[in-house]
């Protein structure tokens, strides 16, 4: 009472409200280690189940809601892994309402079949004694066991069905007519884990729905259901954000490889374009260098046919020249010797024309 005291003097004065006017006030915040981080994702667990049987507690953490509001504006929220933290406490906290609501389906069965075993026996007092006895030393042995094997919670429910049989061999012991024990019809409830009659008033299932064990664990169960759905999620995103991520990544990686392909084929293209246009430009290279060639063979050949031309020429002057001196030396002779054979001397003239004429036919071929 005194902690809740002083929270609610907390909430309504402020966490300086012992300080003198003179003192220096402190400014908390919401990371400071005095802060409760379980109250800053939602609620502290320990407020869940004050005076219950299932009380954690108080807790000595700072419980502001201005601090709370701080955080979940801060860049920071839901990075400090504080999430996590509350996420596994609760997963805690509902894990042993789990095996207490197993330990008490358990006992639930022991106890109809003990009631079944009560309901056909047909003998007298002392038989149905002798039952319960072996019964309860079997309970014993088992709770010595689960002891042994470290199973503390389970051992002290079998010594409670232990106690509540030995309570029933009393009352039979104690019975002269013999008749057994009016047993309730009992269930568990499958969220807080307590006893409930069957059939019981509405009244006091209100009650019970009501109540701070069972608000608190359907608190926490919602909670932690809220944050699984929230994580898979996340989860679903993240796959999908991958998957998109990959998908875009082979989109891109076709992309650049039709890019390399075309540029591959232009540069094939462009490889045999300068290859042809060097193949003609080698071949109009060639042929100019043949030309050329040719060109210069023509002169060559023409300058040839004119030197031999005019060689001829030379030598047709000159043999012109030696003829007309030999004419000249043949008509001395020819007029010394007209008057001898006038015929001799004009057959030998024809004679030496037509060899004149033949040198210059072998000359010109």
């Amino acid at each position: 009472m005194s902690s809740a005291a002083a929270a609610l003097l907390d909430e309504l004065m402020g966490r300086d409200r012992n300080l003198q006017p003179s003192d220096q006030r402190t400014e908390t915040r919401w990371d400071d280690k005095d802060v409760c981080k379980y109250f800053l994702c939602g609620f502290c667990p320990h407020e869940l189940f004050v005076n219950t049987r299932a009380d954690l507690g108080p807790c000595d953490k700072i419980h502001d809601e201005s601090l709370r509001k701080e955080y979940e504006k801060s860049t920071r929220y839901q990075k400090m892994t504080y999430e996590d933290e509350f996420f596994r406490f609760l997963s805690n906290l509902i894990n042993d309402v789990e095996k207490r609501i197993r330990r008490g389906h358990q006992r639930l069965a022991l106890n109809n079949q003990q009631g079944s075993l009560n309901g056909n026996l047909l003998g007298g007092k002392d038989e149905r004694v002798q039952m319960l006895t072996q019964k309860i030393n079997e309970l014993v042995e088992k709770a010595e066991q689960l002891g042994c094997e470290g199973n503390v919670d389970e051992a002290q429910g079998v010594m409670k069905l232990c106690d509540q049989l030995k309570e029933e061999r009393r009352q039979i012991e104690e019975n002269d007519s013999g008749d057994g024990p009016q047993v309730k019809q009992m269930e568990v409830c499958e969220v807080c884990g307590a006893f409930l009659i069957v059939g019981d008033m509405k009244q006091r299932i209100d009650e019970h729905l009501l109540g701070k064990q069972h608000m608190g664990y359907a608190r926490a169960r919602a909670t932690v259901e809220k944050m699984k759905e929230k994580i898979k999620k996340e989860a679903e995103e993240r796959e999908e954000r991958e998957a998109r991520l990959v998908k875009e990544r082979e989109e891109r990686e076709k992309e650049r490889e039709k890019e390399r392909e075309e540029r591959n084929k232009r540069l094939r293209e462009e490889r045999e374009k300068s290859k042809s246009h060097r193949s003609r430009s080698r071949e109009r290279s060639t042929h100019k260098r043949s030309s050329h060639s040719r060109d210069r063979d023509r002169d060559r050949d023409r300058h040839s046919h004119t030197s031999s031309r005019r060689s001829r020429s030379r030598d047709r002057h000159r043999s012109s020249r030696r003829s007309r001196s030999r004419d000249k030396k043949s008509s001395t002779r020819s007029d010394s010797r007209s008057k001898r054979s006038p015929h001799k001397e004009k057959d030998k003239d024809r004679h030496r024309d037509r060899n004149d004429d033949r040198r210059r036919d072998r000359e010109d071929k």
